[in-house]
């Protein structure tokens, strides 16, 4: 060996070698995680099988899970997405890890990509095991996949981009405590096992614009009436995800 040479060559890997490491990193913490995981997998699980299994609330004609499956694949969408990566991100932001990356070769953007493909790989993990349980319980899907893949994309998009602005604005704590809450509330009110036509019309108007709401009524149109791709709900999901991101990239503190 030459003088002044090394083997490895000292250096950064290359860009794409980095995220695919970071989102695998991120990855196996989120599914680590008891809390991720009560929030990604076991509630809505548990939301599946309890109001398919027992008459809680009346979801209209037809099989209970033919109406409660594609809501709780919103859910499960918003669970990972928004609730899960805004407090992950938010305590790391809090502990400095954010700030120490940031200063590491992986470029800011490529720290975000990784965090965007570990929601989708979580995500597909998540929407596989309730299609199983949905399944087994009688469900029967209809309408096109493309239509579902762009409406579940697009909700990614969408919570991502609040959740991230949240951690990325808020103290740990209160991100914390507002992801959760915002969890709730719109496990409620978003059309995940309550239709919306149950609300008053005024309610029921305003509840129509969330991003839950918007995903859970998509993806009922398409995999419930075997409508074609529903454009009112994706058209509020990308105007939640062009404001989401943008008030996010703009925002965002890093420490």
């Amino acid at each position: 060996m030459s003088a002044g040479t090394y083997t490895p060559k000292p250096g950064a890997a290359p860009v794409g070698r980095m995220i695919a490491a970071q989102a695998a990193l991120e990855t196996r913490m989120m599914l680590r995680n008891g809390e991720q995981l009560l929030l990604t997998v076991i509630i809505p699980s548990l939301l599946l099988v309890l109001f398919s299994t027992v008459d809680i609330v009346d979801t209209g004609s037809g099989e209970a899970v033919d109406f409660l499956a594609p809501g709780v694949l919103a859910l499960a969408v918003m669970s990972t997405a928004f609730t899960g990566q805004a407090i992950a991100t938010g305590f790391e932001r809090r502990y400095g890890v954010l700030k120490r990356l940031g200063a590491s070769p992986l470029p800011r953007w490529a720290l975000m990509a990784a965090k965007t493909v570990s929601v989708l790989v979580t995500e597909v993990l998540q929407i596989t095991l309730l299609t199983v349980i949905a399944l087994a319980l009688g469900w029967s899907p209809h309408g096109n996949p493309l239509s579902v893949l762009l409406l579940l994309l697009l909700g990614t998009a969408a919570f991502s981009g609040l959740g991230l602005l949240m951690a990325g604005t808020l103290k740990a704590e209160a991100t914390l405590a507002a992801a959760n809450l915002v969890f709730l509330l719109l496990l409620v009110g978003g059309g995940v096992v309550v239709p919306l036509e149950k609300f008053p019309d005024a309610a029921r108007a305003a509840l129509e614009l969330l991003p839950i709401s918007a995903l859970s009524e998509g993806l009922r149109d398409v995999l419930r009436g075997g409508a074609p791709m529903p454009w009112g709900p994706a058209g509020i999901l990308a105007v939640w995800a062009v404001l989401g991101l943008g008030a996010a990239a703009r925002f965002f503190r890093w420490e």
